[in-house]
């Protein structure tokens, strides 16, 4: 035997028997958390942070400087956590592990680059080129799951390269963007 509990705006909460072997939270006549009858944790999607963003214009990249890439239109942020105008960085206010991904293209494929996610201001992981694009541009990845604590921490997107001179990046949601999203709490 399980149990439905049910808020209503005329009785408040009820209790109903039924025998799904689940707890069900619900709300008037939609359900919206069944907690599953197995140990762990149950999450919300509703408070799990994540975001988008890509650099609207090129950056330039002298030869062995890290550069931080501006990332500074926003596809979506759903809890606010993600700084487009000054910093380019992701601060969630939520501890947990998320998923974080950044691409760099280079517009040039002479010499080697590099990416990384910084994480409170040094490096934290390396990326890996991602092999020559159509337009003969160098593109590079990273990705990773890590934690935060929910308060503190924030990881910005870097770039480098060694050709020798400078390059520019490509612009563009297609060229760089850098993303993320918890995928469970802490």
């Amino acid at each position: 035997m399980a149990s439905v509990i049910t808020a209503t705006t005329t009785s408040g909460l009820t209790q109903s028997a039924d025998n799904s072997g689940v707890l069900q939270l619900a709300s008037g006549t939609g359900n919206l958390v069944t907690v599953p009858s197995v140990t762990g944790t149950a999450m919300v999607s509703g408070n799990m942070p994540a975001f988008s963003a890509y650099a609207s214009g090129s950056t330039n990249i002298a030869t062995s400087t890290w550069v931080k890439m501006p990332c500074n239109t926003e596809e979506f942020d759903t809890n606010n956590n993600y700084d487009s105008t000054t910093n380019y960085r992701f601060t969630p206010t939520i501890a947990g592990y998320y998923q974080i991904n950044g691409y760099v293209e280079l517009n040039s494929g002479s010499g080697n680059g590099f990416i990384a996610i910084y994480k409170n201001g040094s490096a934290f992981r390396y990326g890996v080129h991602a092999g020559i694009n159509a337009s003969n541009g160098l593109g590079m990845t990273v990705s990773t799951i890590m934690y935060f604590n929910g308060s503190t921490d924030y990881i910005e997107l870097y770039a480098t390269q060694n050709s020798g001179g400078t390059i520019a990046t490509g612009s563009g949601a297609a060229s760089v963007y850098f993303g993320g999203a918890m995928v469970r709490s802490a």
